[in-house]
Order: structure tokens, then C-alpha cells, then sequence
């Protein structure tokens, strides 16, 4: 029977068990055991940082064990099993969780740690003694802190149990609160007794004990901004976001979607060449690099990739939306980052320059608090850490090249300056009116009367004259609006036999 589509999967056993599709990832524990026990990993959104855990729970997790041939037998680790297979008690956090409602967020982190907790204790009794319950009273129960402290403690008194924390998207809800609700509501959770802050001083005191049970750690998110503030400075692991012997960790390479693709071609399921279907998403969903020494290793998003497949797959015909939109980026988010002064601040302006210039020079910092993220070298690094940036190169300086990866991002940046400028009444179009226009441009040849529409625009809007001085600022707006209708494919600077169309 053909191989599901695994879209939308986290849960890595019912990958192997029900006959989904899974591109072997497995090759990376290894590479992960040769790294220090505590580790830091950044990806964008929707980029596979879930169902690594998932992959590193059913490896690691003594429960397991009589499942590895299951799981694990026809894959590389498999073949090649390192001595500490499903040698851990796994204790798993998924923050995503967690409510971001400003009246619920406290008592629902509450909720979801205990929860997560009993039910860790209640997996392994049998392994942690009926006795663990006697140390455990109401109270305890009732904090989390308290709680993971507890049961470190007993474990580590065992002395022949280890313990395998996994903590996923550490940093959904408190981006939320910053981008919702600002720096106070925040910096109460974060700093000082903050609930979150006490949390991670007790995951901290648990990773740098003497024989502590806690053995092993793996954190995910999408930014190194919750993690700076709750530990004064990640000082807990190591962060291998940039390292490059995890560049290849999430996502898919062009060799691994090739591989698939061929797959469904010999079942008879793809309906168009291998070689068309590459030439399709490349341009769309590619061109994600996280390491300077890893720059002709490019990423394709795993997500969109899986969205595409499904529609080809299911339906025979690419999908009418090419970007996913349970993938689109959440751009109130980047919008608290981007400050307004006298019209259109450093940020913003940020964004227009990769806009119109489709890339930006600048150092990649590696951890910065909240109330520095407007600083413009770090907001340039979170566009890096959130994917609207990839690594292309390095400078005559040796300082990191970041661009925009692929058409899908650029469309995003786009349409935030469009935003921009209309929330802030600097400039406004009737988009119905410039989708007529655009359509008889692109159906019709009559391409005249939508370039005077938007001069005469121009014109008339005094305000937007202000940011569009010079030929490159003309150039970015124009891209900005055209990018409105997926008629035709935008390059702002499309080379042709060595040189340039002008």
C-alpha cells in the first residue's frame, strides 16, 4: 500500500506504525550525543522541531525498548543503535500549550507542567518507587518549580535513573503575551519572581547538579528572546542553532525531496515529472541555510513541502494556495517589534531596505532580552531566527550575507510594508480597483493603465513621497503591491547571461 502523506504529524510512532511516509532523520542522534547534554535549538515555525522530539522520546524512553525494532529497525539508527537506546525516563513540555489569554496564561503554564509532571510520575512508578508519592504532597503538586525539584531529587537519590527533559516551542506563549499585550505583562512572567522564571532556575539548578537525574536536555523555539530573559543569558546548554552539523537537523534537503518524490512517481501517484514538481517548489518553499559553513546545503520548509505533496498527491493538481496558511507568519507579532517614530522608524525601514534590496549585511546575534530586540542588529536577527531571513554568504568582512530564501517570504515582507503604510495612513490603495487592473495586465497585454493608476496614486499621497525617494525605493514599492496577485513570479533583480535585464 502507498505511503500517507505524513502533513501535520508530530507523533513519530504512529509514523512508523501506520505506514506514513518518514525521511530518515535519525542519523542526527548520533551527532547529538556527541554534543554537550544540554542543548538549544532555534528554527522557524513549522519546520519539524516537534517530531525531532517525538523522534528523540521513542529513541530515548525505556518504555520503548520492546518497540525499537518497530520504530527504529529499518531506519540508519537502527542499524547503527548507540548503547543509551531507551536507557531515560522522558519528561516532555510542549508550551503551545499554554493559553496566551492575558487572564489565564498564569494558572494555564500552571496546569500544563503539573499535568505533564503526574503524568511522568504516574508513567514511571514502577520504575520510581510507590514511595515517590510520600515527597509529593498537595502542595508540591500545585507548583511546578517545586514539583520538577521534588522529583529530581528522589531520582537523583535512586542514583541509577536518568532523566530525559524535552522542552518544544519553550517560547509560544510568552511571544504572544510580548506581541499582544507589551513589555509588562511580559517582564512579570519572565523576570524577578516571574512564574516562568522560576521554572527555568529550577530546570537550570537541575541541569548543574552533581549526578542530577535530569541527564539530558533538548529545547526548541523560535527565538533566543524568552530563553535570555529567564536565565539572565543562556547559560543552561548549548545552542547549536548556527552549528553546522545541524543544519540538515529539520527540514527537508533538495537529495531528501527528490527521494520522495521518486517514490510517489514509481507508485504511479505524481503527476508530473520529479524534475517539474522540484522546479515548482523550489522557488517557493527552498533556500533555508542556518550555518555560514553550510551554504550549498539549502532546506526546504518540511511544512509546505507536506501541503504541496498532499494536494498532489490526493487531488492531482498543485494546491490553488501555494503557501500553507497554517504557515503564514503571524505579523502582528513582528509588528510590536517595528517602532513608529515621525512615520516609519529604523525597523521599518529595515524591512523595506531587504524588500527592495533582497538582502542585508549584519551579524548574527545569538541571544539579546526583549527589551533589546528593537535594537536594529538584533531585530535583523530575529528576522533571521523567525525564516524570513536564510543565510546566503559572507562578506569580504566575513560577516553573514542574510536574504530573502524564497518567493513565499518575500510575498510576507511585502505585504507588511503594505500594512505598514496603511495602518499608519501614509499610503492607501483601492486593492479591487488594482486587481482589475492587474488582471487585464496579465490577461489581456493592457498594461498601461495599471502603472498610471498607481503613479497617479503617488502623486496624490503626498505622505508616501517621503519614503520612496530614488529608483531602488520606486522599485520596492512597486514589488510590494504587485506581489499582491500571484499572476506572475517577482525578481527584483533577475540575471540574465551574466548580467541584468536593465
Amino acid at each position: 500500500m502507498i505511503k500517507q502523506i505524513p502533513y501535520g504529524l508530530t507523533d513519530f510512532g504512529r509514523i512508523q506504525k501506520e505506514n506514513y511516509y518518514y525521511v530518515d532523520k535519525t542519523m542526527f542522534i548520533e551527532k547529538i550525543e556527541m554534543q554537550p547534554s544540554y542543548l538549544f535549538l532555534i528554527r522557524p515555525r513549522r519546520f519539524g522541531k516537534s517530531l525531532t522530539l517525538a523522534m528523540l522520546e521513542a529513541y530515548y524512553d525505556v518504555r520503548y525498548a520492546d518497540q525499537f525494532d518497530e520504530l527504529f529497525g529499518h531506519l540508519y539508527i537502527g542499524q547503527h543503535p548507540t548503547p543509551i537506546h531507551n536507557q531515560f525516563l522522558i519528561m516532555r513540555f510542549n508550551f503551545s500549550e499554554v493559553s496566551s489569554n492575558v487572564n489565564e496564561v498564569e494558572e494555564s503554564f500552571r496546569l500544563h507542567c503539573c499535568g505533564k509532571l503526574s503524568d511522568f510520575v504516574y508513567r514511571y512508578e514502577h520504575l520510581l518507587g510507590k514511595d515517590i508519592w510520600n515527597v509529593l504532597d498537595e502542595k508540591t503538586q500545585a507548583d511546578p518549580g517545586a514539583f520538577l525539584s521534588s522529583i529530581n531529587t528522589y531520582a537523583t537519590r535512586k542514583g541509577d535513573l536518568k532523566i530525559y527533559l524535552l522542552i518544544d516551542e519553550y517560547d509560544n506563549f510568552t511571544n504572544t503575551i510580548l506581541s499582544t499585550y507589551g513589555t509588562d505583562l511580559y517582564r512579570k512572567a519572565t523576570h524577578g519572581e516571574g512564574y516562568i522564571r522560576r521554572f527555568f532556575n529550577v530546570i537550570k539548578a537541575a541541569t548543574t547538579g552533581m549526578g542530577s537525574a535530569v541527564n539530558r536536555l533538548f529545547i526548541t523555539g523560535v527565538s533566543p528572546v524568552t530563553m535570555d530573559d529567564v536565565t539572565s543569558g543562556f547559560n543552561i546548554g548549548t545552542n547549536i542553532t548556527t552549528d553546522p552539523w545541524f543544519n540538515d537537523l529539520v527540514g527537508f534537503s533538495e537529495k531528501e525531496l527528490r527521494e520522495m518524490l521518486t517514490y510517489y512517481k514509481e507508485q504511479g501517484a505524481l503527476p508530473m515529472s520529479v524534475d517539474d514538481a522540484v522546479t515548482m517548489m523550489k522557488p517557493n518553499y527552498d533556500n533555508y541555510c542556518f550555518s555560514e559553513n553550510k551554504l550549498a546545503d539549502c532546506m526546504f520548509n518540511s511544512d509546505m513541502v507536506l501541503y504541496c505533496m498532499k494536494s498532489l498527491i490526493l487531488h492531482g493538481v498543485k494546491p490553488k494556495e501555494i503557501v500553507d496558511p497554517n504557515i503564514r507568519t503571524d505579523f502582528n507579532k513582528l509588528a510590536y517589534l517595528v517602532r513608529l517614530d515621525h512615520g516609519l522608524g529604523e525597523n521599518f525601514s529595515v524591512i523595506k531596505e531587504i524588500a527592495e534590496q533582497g538582502e542585508i549585511v549584519t551579524e548574527i546575534v545569538t541571544h539579546f532580552s526583549a527589551l533589546e530586540m528593537t535594537d536594529v542588529g538584533n531585530f535583523k536577527s530575529l528576522l533571521f531566527y523567525f525564516g524570513l531571513l536564510s543565510i546566503k554568504g559572507v562578506d569580504m568582512m566575513g560577516r553573514p550575507i542574510l536574504h530573502i530564501p524564497n518567493l513565499v517570504v518575500r510575498e510576507q515582507l511585502f505585504n507588511f510594508l503594505i500594512q505598514g503604510y496603511a495602518r499608519h495612513d501614509i499610503f492607501k490603495l483601492d486593492v479591487n480597483r488594482l486587481r482589475t487592473l492587474f488582471e487585464n495586465m496579465s490577461f489581456k497585454g493592457d498594461w498601461k493603465p495599471m502603472f498610471e493608476f498607481l503613479a497617479e496614486a503617488i502623486r496624490e499621497q503626498s505622505r508616501i513621497r517621503e519614503y520612496i525617494e530614488g529608483e531602488a525605493h520606486i522599485k520596492g514599492f512597486l514589488l510590494a503591491y504587485l506581489s499582491m496577485f500571484r499572476y506572475y513570479q517577482l525578481y527584483p533583480e533577475y540575471e540574465m547571461n551574466k548580467g541584468f535585464a536593465d
